[in-house]
């Protein structure tokens, strides 16, 4: 299992990962093994069997692991088990993340497990105010959670101090960069000490993110998990409809679905708040999560469909990552996103936690080339089905300028191939 640096796990669909570890032959800090029973953790996923004993010898690591794999708790595990010894009230370690919804779920998971522990850690973002956040800094915590903006913007501020940071986690780092984070990103990190703990996640690795990586880790051992696949526990089946005829479709599937929490992907904000009243028209409580929406609406409609108060929320790609809800029985694609990992990481809101899943995506004529690249993926063809008792042939209506801008996307290239290769991300020293 061992390559030189590389620890790969490959996860084939057919069969699940076998794990081995149970928590207690991790050698962690007795004091963290409260918040470890409270969080319910007793055997460890891969990703944790692999990074945890790496992280606790104090290795850089660079990790690829599908969502939903546990690997929150592999890097904040290490983090706590460090800082449990050494000054308390300052800032020692920095988890970096592209999004609110991200920051918040990592801080869950970070304050579950440091239950008992005394220590304390806060989320720097965007999208509300910053008092809270600076009266945090000044009443003194260990761990970080921030998005790179509101980051930048409170180090410039001199509110927050990053000299005595040991431990630096860029979680999501192609997810930052297709934000248009990297650069902030980079400015982060020249913030902090050069000598330090460095563990960078990401799900793929562009040339930008792997530059990154060399720029910003010391021979750091990799550990691959297999992410090529959609997880096993998700059905896939493909719905051919014409572009107008979407909306219905939408919603003869969603009244024939026996599901309470069914997550639909949507390309555009304008998109997402326009089927959702569609789907509000039909009789379900729906709600909307995208990037115009404030922080309150945000945290109002996450909380109501984890709650179940929300049966369906149409989100744009904000909630492909970072969105941690086991009870999600359907995924649909109301689009279908631009790349193959998108693909998977909207899915993976499904399936999750040993439960059963399904995946339902609308496709057009011009979704043929992404068929093609999820079919090599899987290994197999994607079923396509039909409703019959769905009236197919109406007609498309006339377009006015605005439906033109809103409906069918300008003509793309053909998407390539996800790439994993074993090779790509050979350690750099500084």
């Amino acid at each position: 299992m061992t390559e030189g640096n590389l620890i790969r796990y490959t996860c084939k669909a057919s069969e699940e990962q076998e794990t081995i570890l149970n928590f207690t032959q991790f050698n962690l800090d007795p004091r963290l093994m409260q918040g470890i029973n409270v969080a319910g953790y007793e055997t460890a996923t891969p990703i944790q069997e692999a990074a945890i004993p790496a992280a606790l010898r104090g290795r850089d690591i660079i990790g690829t692991a599908q969502t939903g794999t546990g690997k929150t708790a592999a890097f904040v595990l290490p983090i706590l088990n460090k800082l449990l010894d050494g000054p308390k009230g300052m800032p020692r370690a920095l988890i970096v993340t592209p999004t609110r919804e991200l920051a918040e779920q990592i801080n869950q998971v970070v304050r579950a497990l440091s239950a008992g522990t005394g220590l304390r850690s806060a989320t720097i973002y965007g999208g509300v105010g910053a008092d809270r956040q600076i009266k945090a800094l000044r009443q003194g915590v260990e761990i970080l959670v921030a998005c790179p903006g509101r980051l930048l913007d409170l180090i410039q501020q001199r509110h927050a101090k990053m000299n005595r940071i040991e431990i630096l986690v860029l979680d999501e780092a192609d997810r930052m960069f297709d934000m248009g984070f990297l650069p902030d990103v980079k400015r982060v990190i020249k913030a902090v000490p050069e000598q330090r703990q460095t563990m960078l996640f990401s799900a793929t690795f562009p040339a930008e993110v792997e530059q990154l990586a060399g720029q910003s880790l010391i021979e750091p051992q990799k550990i691959a998990m297999g992410i090529s696949k959609p997880a096993v526990t998700v059905s896939h089946a493909l719905y051919p409809v014409p572009q107008h005829l979407k909306t219905g479709l939408l919603l003869r599937l969603l009244k024939q679905t026996d599901s309470d929490s069914v997550l639909v992907f949507v390309r555009t904000k304008h998109r997402a708040d326009k089927v959702a009243k569609q789907i509000a028209h039909a009789g379900h409580r729906v709600t909307s999560l995208h990037g115009n929406r404030t922080q309150g609406q945000r945290e109002h409609a996450l909380h109501g469909f984890k709650t179940g108060h929300f049966h369906i929320m149409v989100a744009t790609d904000i909630a492909a990552r970072g969105l941690d809800i086991d009870s999600i029985t359907h995924v649909i694609n109301y689009d279908m996103p631009d790349t193959a990992d998108a693909y998977i990481h909207r899915i993976g809101r499904t399936g999750r936690a040993h439960r059963t899943g399904d995946a339902f995506t609308l496709v057009t004529d011009e979704d043929k080339d992404m068929i093609r690249i999820l079919e090599r993926i899987m290994g197999q063809p994607l079923e396509k089905k039909t409703l019959p008792d769905f009236d197919y042939s109406p007609p498309a209506p006339p377009r006015s300028g605005h439906q033109r801008r809103e409906g069918t996307r300008p003509p793309r290239p053909a998407p390539t191939p996800t790439r994993f290769s074993k090779n790509r991300l050979a350690p750099r020293r500084r």
